[in-house]
């Protein structure tokens, strides 16, 4: 879950109006002004309206009406936006990623967060608050203190009715002393190891600390090579030649084909005005021999002498008829005559038509010169999937650009691997692992197994505290005439109830949430204290105990400032935790007005880090966190 965008109009601590597009990771608000951003107070009122109206105090200029949307992406992977009429009514709408346009989900505010909570994993308020959003008010310094009366009517549950060591520390029977004092050299010797152990453990986080640095250094590159890759992967898909089983040369023919297609149809122009108007199809002006009148009157006058000098010999039997067989001569002659002269106009006729053929041939080639130009051209044009020849060349070349952007990224990151910075920070990063690797090597001649120091000096000091006491006699301290003890108010312990709804979001219980968050809320409360307090530990009821040299303290005994570190500690330590297993915004109102300049940066970033894993929102106008969050956004 993350948000996209707010939108406001007229809205206390805001731009009169506008629209701020909101990006993931850490990102800065600044405000228009001096004034108080009430960021956290504005989504929470978005998100869990009451319908009673009460956002109506989050309204700017009296008199005027106040709106506010915010536009997020669920748990569900759909995008919602609220948007609200403060101090009157409200809507919720869903994208449509069909249509890409927004669709009414409801307007009824019961309706509303019954949706929220069940379909876009949104948690309930108390959750969301104590959890996800940090403001002023939350901060232990900033509310009221619990009088001791108080603090004992509660049941002993508060920091100030805690006993004391002494209180709780036994008298050994005289018969034991001799053992606990054998005891006492044992956790003496131990005390020296444990305390070359802390030594050398604080050395390897310290070296682990700046090899993480030189890494950020050198990761400085990652993104040139990412791109590197990327364009490496488009250079290698983009079309080539060789690719697509075109011609090398397929560029240059491209370019000669206008003038192919010219040559081809001034070619075929040519051969059409050299054609001869009168000669169409010889076949056709050469009349056929059964149109001929005079081959047929001499065949028919051939065969009628023919009979007739047949029927009329035998009939009359005179041989003078026969003669007239004779006749037959000139008539089948003149029917030879015709069918001779006829095939001798075919020849003619076919010699005409000779010219023709060649000027088929003559086109024949015309076109199969053309067509050797031609095929490569739309073979690439079907190969390359455009709509003209033209596109060929554009679409080839994108394969040359393309390596031009490869080869300045590879300088770029030659020059940067180059450079005196990053050399320097491999440089150190690797002298920094071998100090590590030594480091870590007489942290395992020490022993595999050695406890923590404070528990050791904790034990020691109760051992000799018991001998004391077992050795001398028990000495009462009267208090002075007329004096009473003056009760000093502890500060409310805020730890049980993040520990409590902490619990809720990860469905676990409150001892094994302590176990899940004691190690990371000790490595942020160490750096924040300058290791002031080493440790942390929790109760079975969530109350906090630091863990200083020689002394446990209750939380709510600290000095404000330690309270407020320690709280800050906390709360990021939930929001890490929390974010590896459902993500949600964490919003931070201006909470860091009281914290020394020096450890700004610190903070900074570990809210970088927390930007990596979900969306942190901070509200400030510090110049410094800007520098180290990933966008800024004027508000």
């Amino acid at each position: 879950m993350h948000f996209v965008e707010v939108a406001i109009q007229n809205v206390r601590g805001f731009s009169p109006t506008g629209r701020f597009p909101l990006k993931t990771g850490y990102v800065i608000l600044k405000p228009p002004t001096a004034d108080v951003l009430p960021l956290a107070n504005l989504v929470l009122s978005l998100l869990f309206a009451d319908g009673r109206g009460g956002d109506a105090s989050l309204v700017g200029s009296a008199g005027r009406s106040g709106k506010a949307a915010l536009t997020f992406v669920g748990q569900d992977g759909m995008t919602y936006r609220v948007l609200r009429e403060l101090g009157g009514s409200g809507s919720l709408h869903r994208l449509n990623p069909a249509t890409s346009q927004p669709e009414l989900v409801s307007t009824d505010v019961s309706e509303i967060n019954q949706y929220l909570r069940g379909q876009t994993g949104l948690p309930p308020r108390t959750t969301f608050e104590q959890v996800y959003c940090l403001q002023l008010v939350m901060l232990p310094s900033r509310r009221p203190r619990k009088s001791v009366a108080k603090a004992a009517a509660a049941g002993g549950k508060a920091s100030g009715a805690t006993p004391s060591l002494a209180a709780a520390t036994q008298v050994l029977p005289a018969e034991d002393i001799p053992a606990a004092e054998a005891k006492v050299k044992a956790l003496e010797k131990e005390l020296v190891t444990a305390r070359e152990v802390d030594q050398l453990q604080f050395k390897v986080d310290e070296l682990a600390s700046l090899v993480f640095e030189a890494d950020s250094k050198l990761k400085g590159g990652e993104g040139l090579k990412s791109a590197i890759a990327d364009a490496e992967a488009a250079w290698r898909a983009a079309p080539s030649p060789e690719s697509l089983g075109l011609p090398i040369d397929i560029l240059s023919r491209v370019k000669r084909y206008p003038k192919a297609v010219a040559r081809r149809d001034e070619a075929l122009a040519r051969l059409e005005t050299d054609r001869d108007p009168e000669l169409e199809d010889a076949s056709l002006r050469v009349p056929p021999l059964t149109q001929n009148r005079f081959f047929w009157g001499g065949l028919g006058a051939g065969v009628l002498f023919m009979g007739l000098s047949v029927g009329l010999g035998i009939v009359a039997a005179q041989p003078m008829w026969r003669y007239l067989a004779l006749i037959n001569i000139p008539a089948f002659g003149t029917a030879a005559l015709m069918a001779l002269r006829y095939v001798d106009d075919l020849q003619k006729a076919t010699k005409r038509g000779s010219k023709d053929n060649r000027k088929d041939a003559r086109q024949k080639k015309i076109l199969e010169e053309f067509e050797l130009e031609d095929a490569p051209v739309r073979m690439a044009v079907k190969a390359l999937n455009l709509e003209s020849y033209t596109e060929i060349p554009a679409a080839l070349e994108q394969k040359d650009l393309l390596g031009i952007r490869l080869g300045e990224l590879q300088t770029q990151l030659e020059e940067f691997e180059a450079s005196a910075d990053y050399q320097a920070a491999l440089r150190d990063g690797q002298e920094l692992r071998a100090q590590q690797e030594a480091l870590n090597a007489e942290l395992s001649a020490k022993g595999t197994y050695v406890r923590d120091l404070r528990e050791v000096e904790r034990e020691l000091s109760r051992l000799k505290e018991s001998i004391a006491l077992a050795k001398a006699p028990p000495v009462q301290v009267a208090a002075a005439p007329g004096q009473a003890p003056a009760p000093v108010d502890p500060l409310e312990d805020p730890s049980p109830l993040v520990l409590s709804q902490a619990a809720d979001v990860l469905t676990s219980d409150m001892l094994s949430v302590q176990a899940l968050l004691k190690d990371r809320c000790v490595q942020y409360l160490t750096a924040l204290t300058d290791r002031r307090y080493q440790g942390v530990e929790w109760d079975r009821e969530g109350n906090a105990f630091l863990l200083a040299q020689n002394q446990r303290i209750p939380v709510g005994e600290l000095p404000p400032k330690d309270i407020d570190l320690y709280y800050l500690a906390l709360r990021m330590t939930v929001v890490e935790k929390t974010c590896a297993r459902v993500k949600r915004p964490f919003l931070l109102d201006d909470v860091l007005t009281g914290v020394d300049e020096a450890k700004l940066p610190l903070v900074a970033r570990m809210l970088k880090h927390l930007g990596t894993l979900t969306q942190v929102l901070h509200v400030t106008a510090h110049p410094g966190f800007g520098q180290m969050s990933d966008g800024t956004v004027n508000v």
